[in-house]
């Protein structure tokens, strides 16, 4: 049940973004990263308009670029010109997301957190429609989807077991408080290198 819910701070095989923090103020803490907001002017549905872009680099190389909820709209699918009303019918609005360049694929991050019963326990059955749904999205762009969940402790008990095998078996993932950054596909910086957040 606890694949990929090693606990702590093992760094040894990368370093570990943890759901306190958003993924843009954890990558530019690290060694050889940074993180750099700027604006873009591109041509949408005919029309010239500015997006914003948080791209991620690493030695000086563009390696990502990271949207937060509705900046996944107004921003990377605009850069991408399209427009998600003719391929979606509401918006998903992602806790995190990255796109990698080196793997052209888009990781989208929900963060679930609980204390007590309640809906989210429901939420995390429905990884496999917005999977789909975020497929149906960039399928123009042709980039992968992967769609992973953060979760907190909580989701360790034995009764959520059914639920963390469905997860896996739609081809989703999920982590216990923390997602080792070679999960994206982005460099790790040596160890002896790495710092604190």
């Amino acid at each position: 049940m606890i694949k990929n819910g090693k606990g702590g701070g093992n760094t040894k095989t990368g370093l570990i973004f943890e759901g306190k923090t958003d993924l843009g103020t954890f990558l530019s803490a690290q060694k050889n990263y940074e993180v750099k907001e700027g604006s873009e002017s591109i041509i949408f549905s005919g029309e010239s308009i500015k997006i914003k872009i948080r791209s991620v680099y690493y030695n000086g190389e563009k390696v990502a670029e990271l949207y937060k909820k509705h900046e996944f709209y107004s921003s990377f699918l605009k850069k991408l010109n399209i427009c998600w009303e003719k391929y979606i019918s509401k918006k998903l609005l992602p806790d995190d997301s990255i796109f990698v360049i080196i793997e052209n694929t888009v990781f989208i991050i929900e963060c679930k957190h609980q204390q007590v019963a309640g809906s989210v326990d429901e939420k995390l059955q429905t990884c496999d429609f917005k999977k789909k749904e975020y497929k149906k999205l960039l399928s123009k762009a042709n980039l992968d989807v992967e769609y992973i969940y953060l979760l907190d402790n909580w989701f360790r008990d034995s009764k959520y077991r059914d639920v963390l095998d469905y997860i896996h078996s739609v081809n989703c993932d999920y982590y216990f408080e923390y997602i080792p950054l070679y999960r994206f596909g982005l460099p790790v910086p040596p160890e002896s290198e790495n710092k604190n957040v």
